[in-house]
């Protein structure tokens, strides 16, 4: 199987989170060594948001605070590829071609943001549909998909199911801002309901949810 684990910056960077980031090398390890291919991407989450108001009051443009926040994606993908296999995978593919060359020649990738103005959702989505991903597992902060803001609504209710055609509903009006903080960022619901890519979002503070969605188990909010 193919799959594209995109683990949210608010899980493992909202503050850092050594031990949990560890724990995600060993899942992805099991995976890779039961035959499993996968493109890692990681977000910055809180501290790159910090980095992009450092920026930002230093006088930098977005597409320069969007730089800033890129390289410390960059860096929770490089601890992560070095925790899981040692100072060989320190250096870290920094644009979609280069990752897709690496993926077809180890069958692992590691990464983070690429380009201003395209979040880590929208590099997920992007090479799933390059290396035609079976699936794409959206580790977040929440249990899935809710119809409200679940932190601020207590009566919200989280959604099992959606279907393709109804993400420009249940995300309709959220456009791209340097250190967007969401499920899923707009261009990402683009890519993948134009081309019809298998996504789940499900709790990322249990990386071994990661193995159960691989191995068939109904967790989090299936989009298809």
């Amino acid at each position: 199987m193919r799959v594209v684990v995109r683990i949210g910056g608010s899980v493992i960077a909202s503050p850092p989170n050594p031990h949990l980031i560890s724990r995600y090398a060993g899942v992805l390890r099991k995976l890779y060594l039961q035959n499993h291919n996968f493109v890692a991407v990681t977000g910055g989450g809180s501290i790159a948001r910090e980095f992009i108001r450092v920026a930002r009051d230093a006088g930098l443009n977005s597409d320069e605070q969007d730089e800033i926040a890129i390289s410390i994606s960059r860096v929770f993908a490089q601890i992560l590829a070095i925790k899981f296999g040692g100072l060989t995978l320190k250096l870290i593919p920094t644009s979609i071609d280069e990752a897709v060359t690496v993926f077809e020649r180890d069958g692992r990738v590691f990464m983070g943001g690429v380009k201003p103005g395209m979040t880590t959702d929208t590099v997920a989505a992007m090479m799933a549909s390059r290396i035609n991903a079976d699936m794409i597992i959206k580790a977040t902060d929440q249990d899935g998909i809710y119809n409200k803001d679940p932190r601020k609504y207590p009566e919200a209710e989280k959604i099992d199911h959606i279907r393709f055609s109804d993400l420009p509903k249940i995300f309709k009006g959220r456009e791209y801002k340097v250190g967007i903080h969401q499920i899923l960022d707009p261009k990402a619901i683009e890519i993948i309901g134009r081309e019809k890519i298998r996504t789940v979002v499900l709790n990322g503070f249990k990386p071994e949810n990661i193995t159960a969605v691989v191995n068939g188990e109904t967790i989090g909010t299936e989009i298809s």
